[in-house]
C-alpha cells in the first residue's frame, strides 16, 4: 500500500507539473500573432508528450487529451477530431494482432522459432543465427514484445545446456550476446513490415491525414523497400554480436538434435496450427500483392485490379478479412472457431488509443498551422543537400527513440517533418520514412524499446554490455538508412529529390484557402 501510494503521489506531481506547464503556454506564450489555435496546438502537444513520456497517466488516458482539449480551445470541430481515431490503419493493426494471438494460442509461433532453430543450429554462430532468424521472422508480424517474450525461455534452455557441458565461465559472454541477438532482431525485423512496428503504422496514417492527394504506399512497396535495409541491419548485427560475445575457448557445436527433440515434443502438427498457418501465408501474399509492386525494373500488377474499384481495397480490408475467417473457421477439437471473442481481450487497446491520440494530434498540427511553424524554425536546412538533410533528420530521430517511446515519438515528429518539407519545397517522403524507419532502430538502452528492456530484466546483461554494441549498430543503421532512402526509396516511392511534388502543392493550396 505504501509504494502505491507513493507511486500515486509521484504520478501527482507529474500530472501537476504537465498542467502547469500548459497553462502557462495557454495565458504567458504567444508563437504565432493573431493565430492563437498555433500556441494552443503546441500547448496541447506538449502536455501529451510530457504525459506520454513520464506515463503520470495510463498512456492511452493521454492520447484521449484532443477529443476534450482541441474543441474546448477552438481548434477542431470534436466530431472530425474524433473520426481521426478510426480508420483503415487501426483496422490493420487490429486485424494483424488478432492474427499473432492466433498463432501465440495454437503454439504456432513456438513451432516456427524451433523449426527455424532446429534447421540453423550447431555452433554458437550458428545458434544466434537461428535466434534473430526465428525473431527477425515472428517480429515482422507479430508484436516485437510478444516475439521477446517467446523467444526468452528458448534461449535460457540453450544457455543451460551449454553451461551445463562447458561451464558458466566460457558460456556467460555468449549468453549475453544470446539475450541482445533476440532483442536487436525484434527491432530490425520489425521496420520490414507495415504491421511488424507500431511507428511504421504511425507514418502510414499520418502521411495520408496530411496529404490526401497523395499516392497510396501499400505493404507491397514497403516490403519492398524496407526489407533490404533489414538484411543488411540484421547481418551486420549479427557479425557484430557473434564476435563481440562469442564463447571465451574453443566449444563443441551443440547437437542439433537438442532443438529437434524439443521441436518433436510439441507433438505432431495440430489441425489448427495447419489452418492458422495457411491464413497466415494467404494474410502476408494478399498483403505484399494487393496492389501494383513497381520494382524499378518491372511492375507486378496486384491482385486488387480484378475488382471493379481496385482503390475500394486496403490493407485493413485484408486484415479484417483473414481475422473473420479465424473467426468462422472451425477447430477440430472443440466445437469452437480457431479463436473466439475472448481473444479480443488480449489485444493492446491502449496502443490503439495510442495510434488515435497520435493521428488527431498530426491533425490538429496541420489545421492549426502549427507544423508550417515549426517548419520555418528549421528552415535553415533548406541550403543542405538532400542526403545531409536526410542524414541529420535521421540521426535526431535515432537519439530521441533512445530515450523515449517510439510511437510516441514518431506521432509528435512526423507532422513537424512534414511542415520542414512543406517549408523546404522537398518531397516530405524523402524525409518522414527514414525518420519513421529511424524510430525503431534504438539497440542503446534498455528504455529504448520493450525488447531491450525484457532482456535487460533478465539480470544477465550489464549496462555497458548493451551500450558497446548498441551504439555501433545505431550509427550503422543510420547510415544505411540514410543510403537505402536516397538510392533505393526514391525508385520504389517515385521521389525526384530536387522537385516539390505536386500532391504536397496541392495540399498546401488546399490549406490556405
Amino acid at each position: 500500500m505504501a509504494t502505491f501510494e507513493a507511486n500515486t503521489e509521484i504520478n501527482m506531481k507529474l500530472i501537476i507539473a504537465g498542467l502547469l506547464v500548459f497553462f502557462g503556454m495557454i495565458f504567458f506564450v504567444d508563437l504565432q500573432p493573431g493565430k492563437p489555435e498555433v500556441t494552443y496546438t503546441a500547448a496541447i502537444a506538449v502536455l501529451m508528450a510530457f504525459w506520454w513520456v513520464t506515463e503520470a497517466l495510463p498512456i492511452g488516458i493521454t492520447s484521449l487529451l484532443p477529443i476534450v482539449l482541441f474543441p474546448m480551445l477552438g481548434v477542431l470541430d470534436g466530431k472530425a477530431i474524433s473520426n481521426a481515431y478510426i480508420n483503415y490503419v487501426i483496422f490493420l493493426f487490429i486485424g494483424g494482432f488478432i492474427m499473432a494471438l492466433a498463432m501465440e494460442k495454437w503454439n504456432l509461433h513456438k513451432r516456427i522459432a524451433l523449426k527455424i532453430l532446429s534447421t540453423v543450429g550447431g555452433s554458437p554462430f550458428r545458434i544466434m543465427l537461428g535466434f534473430m532468424l526465428a525473431s527477425s521472422f515472428l517480429s515482422m508480424w507479430m508484436s516485437n514484445t510478444a516475439t521477446a517474450m517467446m523467444m526468452l525461455p528458448i534461449a535460457f534452455s540453450v544457455t543451460a545446456a551449454l553451461e551445463e557441458v562447458y561451464g558458466e565461465g566460457k558460456i556467460s559472454s555468449f549468453a549475453a550476446g544470446l539475450l541482445l541477438a533476440i532483442a536487436h532482431a525484434c527491432s530490425i525485423g520489425g521496420i520490414a513490415t507495415l504491421v511488424g512496428t507500431p511507428p511504421n503504422l504511425s507514418f502510414l496514417r499520418i502521411f495520408e491525414i496530411i496529404y490526401p492527394e497523395a499516392p497510396e504506399i501499400s505493404f507491397g512497396q514497403w516490403i519492398t523497400f524496407a526489407f533490404p535495409i533489414t538484411v543488411m541491419i540484421f547481418i551486420f548485427s549479427l557479425l557484430l554480436l557473434y564476435f563481440t560475445y562469442k564463447p571465451k575457448g574453443k566449444i563443441e557445436n551443440l547437437d542439433t538434435s537438442f532443438f529437434s527433440d524439443k521441436y518433436k515434443a510439441l507433438g505432431k502438427v495440430s489441425a489448427e496450427q495447419r489452418r492458422v498457418f495457411i491464413l497466415f501465408v494467404s494474410l502476408a501474399v494478399l498483403w505484399v500483392f494487393r496492389s501494383n509492386l513497381n520494382l524499378g525494373f518491372v511492375t507486378i500488377p496486384g491482385w486488387s485490379s480484378f475488382f471493379q474499384n481496385p482503390k475500394f481495397l486496403n490493407d485493413g480490408t485484408v486484415a479484417i478479412f483473414i481475422a473473420m475467417l479465424l473467426f468462422i473457421i472451425p477447430s477440430s477439437k472443440k466445437k469452437e472457431a480457431l479463436v473466439n471473442w475472448q481473444i479480443m481481450l488480449k489485444l493492446p487497446w491502449h496502443i490503439v488509443f495510442l495510434f488515435g491520440g497520435g493521428f488527431a494530434l498530426a491533425k490538429g498540427f496541420i489545421d492549426s498551422g502549427l507544423s508550417n511553424y515549426v517548419g520555418g524554425l528549421l528552415g535553415g536546412t533548406k541550403d543542405m543537400s538532400p542526403i545531409m538533410l536526410v542524414g541529420t533528420l535521421t540521426t535526431l530521430m535515432s537519439t530521441l527513440t533512445e530515450f523515449t517511446s517510439n510511437t510516441a515519438t514518431t506521432e509528435m515528429m512526423l507532422p513537424i517533418i512534414s511542415g520542414l518539407a512543406t517549408e523546404i519545397k522537398v518531397n516530405p517522403l524523402l524525409i518522414m520514412i527514414p525518420v519513421t524507419l529511424a524510430a525503431s532502430m534504438a539497440f542503446m538502452l534498455p528504455i529504448a524499446t520493450p525488447p531491450n528492456a525484457i532482456v535487460f530484466g533478465t539480470g544477465k546483461l550489464k549496462m555497458f554490455q548493451m551500450i558497446k554494441t548498441g551504439v555501433i549498430i545505431d550509427i550503422f543503421a543510420t547510415i544505411i538508412i540514410v543510403i537505402m532512402t536516397i538510392v533505393w526509396g526514391t525508385v520504389i516511392f517515385d521521389i525526384d529529390p530536387t522537385v516539390f511534388p505536386d500532391w504536397a502543392v496541392q495540399t498546401v493550396t488546399d490549406k490556405k484557402h
